[in-house]
């Protein structure tokens, strides 16, 4: 964690299974409860991924 309850880094890559769609389509995925957008991934998909942005409450991450 970086001291602020956020587990992921940008510019970091993680492996991740998508668990939950989004409203806009994007796949979601959960490291220690945080919330991981990731664009084109399917419910059910193990993906890598390399995070892109990190916000307060959400980070945004693509497949590598």
């Amino acid at each position: 964690m970086d001291g602020i309850g956020r587990p992921v880094e940008e510019g970091k890559e993680y492996e991740v299974i998508i668990d939950a769609k989004g409203a806009k389509g994007d796949g979601i995925a959960h490291i220690e409860g945080f919330v991981i957008f990731v664009p084109n991934a399917e419910v059910g998909e193990k993906v890598k991924i390399k995070i892109t942005a990190v916000k307060r409450t959400f980070a945004v991450g693509e497949k590598v």
